[in-house]
């Protein structure tokens, strides 16, 4: 995001990410939370791959990314979300985690995107070839597309072990009364939701049935597609951030949406090693809560 580069451009963001760059997996713990399905433990910042990862072939851009993903697993990282939607970016994940050695070291997540069940289970077989893994963790029905066909598959893929959990995706506030019917009705194990400062409505409805349902929660559009970062371009971190462990306005956006013990997990997507380790700060120290989370919103001024 442009506006994001121009943060980091400025002083307080570059002394920020002089105090990152020494983490390493060795000095550091990244907060974690619980899958309530089984009990596991994932950490709290995990990666999408929405454009930045759709880079084909090109060598150069893959070898950048290889990069980042090995510094994303040494940080702790785990939860790496892609989609047959996003063009070349489940083919540049399995390539790369397969090239660096770090497929054991990821929770592979992918979706389910087309009509009928024949295209469905042909989709995710491809999605599990292009990924380089027999089974992957959770696979998603992305934006709810068909998925009274897809969730059957899902659960019978499931019970085969070649998934762990299963899923359902959105993005949007109009597709809410849906999901929370699906919720009530359907054992998922996890939902994909967009939540962030300038996006609240699920925290209202969804995040609260999640919780009671025992749904855990991955966090999308956690910078509202950039939206966030518009607000504040003119903007100076307020110095209050640092008493939150805020050291750039994309972390205090972060643990903001961490703050809601619901969310299991936020992915905010890159392709630039200064930014992964600016998100991936976000995710140590002290875990917050909701009482962090009104002190952000006026630390933020919204």
């Amino acid at each position: 995001m442009p506006s994001r580069r121009r943060f980091l451009g400025n002083s307080l963001a570059l002394s920020a990410l002089s105090a990152i760059a020494p983490l390493t997996e060795a000095t550091t713990r990244p907060l974690t939370r619980i899958v309530p399905a089984d009990g596991r433990r994932l950490a709290v910042i995990g990666l999408g791959t929405w454009r930045t990862f759709d880079i084909g072939t090109d060598a150069a851009a893959r070898s950048k990314l290889g990069g980042l993903l090995v510094r994303f697993a040494e940080l702790g990282g785990e939860v790496i979300d892609s989609s047959p939607m996003y063009g070349s970016a489940e083919a540049v994940v399995g390539d790369l985690a397969r090239e660096h050695r770090l497929r054991e070291r990821l929770f592979l997540a992918t979706k389910v995107w087309t009509q009928g069940k024949t295209a469905g289970v042909a989709q995710m077989e491809e999605s599990l070839r292009r990924l380089g893994s027999a089974r992957i963790e959770l696979m998603q029905v992305h934006n709810l597309m068909d998925w009274r066909q897809h969730l059957p598959v899902l659960r019978a893929w499931k019970t085969e072990g070649r998934i762990r959990y299963i899923g359902i995706t959105h993005y949007d506030s109009a597709a809410y009364a849906e999901i929370e019917e699906i919720l009530r009705r359907e054992p998922l194990d996890f939902l994909q939701i967009n939540y962030s400062l300038a996006e609240q409505e699920s925290a209202r409805r969804l995040l609260p049935l999640a919780a009671e349902r025992g749904i855990a929660v991955i966090a999308n559009r956690p910078f509202a597609e950039g939206a966030l970062f518009a607000r504040v371009k003119d903007k100076a971190l307020p110095t209050a951030a640092l008493d939150h462990g805020c050291h750039s306005w994309a972390q205090l956006f972060l643990r903001w949406i961490l703050a809601n013990p619901a969310v299991t997990c936020v992915i905010p997507a890159s392709n630039r090693s200064e930014h992964l380790e600016d998100n991936m700060a976000a995710g140590l120290g002290v875990p917050p809560d909701f009482d962090e989370q009104k002190a952000l919103t006026r630390i933020a001024g919204f």
